[in-house]
């Protein structure tokens, strides 16, 4: 089944004391690279979050953002330092009597200060937030999945599309392919015709020696069947459950090489037409391809 690498999804779970809501985006990418941003309190949990999107998303880019809210705020201590607000206290009181300030010290004053008062989160069970957390993940993953399978089937429509085209283009090139050695042949009969004249008695032996040596050099069966073969594969991939982007990348550097050769081998008009149509067509596969899983 084919998957496209991108999408995006979204989870939220809360087991009354935690709300979490878990998004994961998802972008075109060689490799299977996962960035998590996450509460650092909780980033023990970074691995098993990874360890639920590498089941599912074998390519691509994945930016996971996990945002953890406490319903209540139980889980958490408050230390008022009171030795050090006393100590500030005297202090202000000791500046304001200096500088002939009447101004009272109030409480805001004090409390405006970092560190009299502390919050620290109780430590928690690890398990209980997984538990948590876990279901926003999952949902995340599958809504984001879902959205990767139905794109991946538009753009396997689109591929199976072109490279019917590139098959035909194929064809008119092995159609035209037995006629290319006859029209060398007379083309040159006519060119030594035009320069020397009719009176010249041409060698055939020679000409033939030369038909052969063109017929040798420009002989393309090799890179049809080739291609045709390359095709057969590509065709067959897109029919697999698995992660094929790499294999069918590869398979349009083989159909480009051997269209390539092509070009090179025969120089015909009509041949090297269909070449250029045929390249403008891996071109636009290559394109689709680059979003495949």
């Amino acid at each position: 089944m084919i998957k496209s690498m991108t999408g995006f999804g979204r989870g939220e779970s809360s087991d009354g004391i935690h709300s979490f809501t878990v998004e994961i985006k998802t972008l075109n990418h060689r490799y299977n690279d996962i960035v998590i941003k996450m509460p650092k309190h909780i980033g023990y949990l970074e691995e098993r979050v990874k360890k639920i999107i590498k089941k599912y998303i074998i390519r691509g880019r994945v930016e996971v953002y996990i945002n953890l809210e406490y319903i209540n705020e139980t889980n958490v201590d408050i230390n008022v330092d009171i030795p050090l607000a006393k100590s500030y206290k005297s202090a202000l009181e000791r500046v304001a009597e200096e500088l002939n300030i009447e101004e009272k010290i109030t409480l805001d004053n004090i409390v405006s200060i970092p560190e009299i008062i502390k919050i620290q989160r109780k430590e928690e069970d690890e398990e209980v937030i997984w538990n948590c957390l876990k279901p926003a993940v999952e949902d995340a993953v599958d809504y984001i999945m879902n959205m990767r399978i139905k794109e991946g089937e538009e753009l396997k429509k689109d591929v199976l599309l072109k490279i019917n085209n590139f098959k035909e283009i194929i064809k008119s090139i092995e159609k035209k392919a037995p006629f290319i050695v006859n029209e060398y042949k007379e083309g040159l009969r006519k060119r030594v015709s035009e320069l020397l004249g009719d009176e010249f008695n041409l060698d055939e032996e020679k000409l033939m020696n030369e038909v052969v040596f063109f017929a040798d050099k420009s002989n393309i069966n090799e890179e049809i069947v080739r291609l045709y073969s390359h095709i057969n594969q590509f065709e067959s991939s897109l029919e697999l459950n698995e992660s094929v982007g790499r294999k069918l990348d590869f398979l349009i550097q083989e159909m480009n090489r051997e269209i390539n050769t092509i070009g090179s081998k025969v120089n015909d008009i009509e041949v090297n037409s269909c070449v250029v149509e045929a390249k403008s067509e891996l071109e636009k596969i290559r394109e689709q391809v680059q979003n495949f899983e």
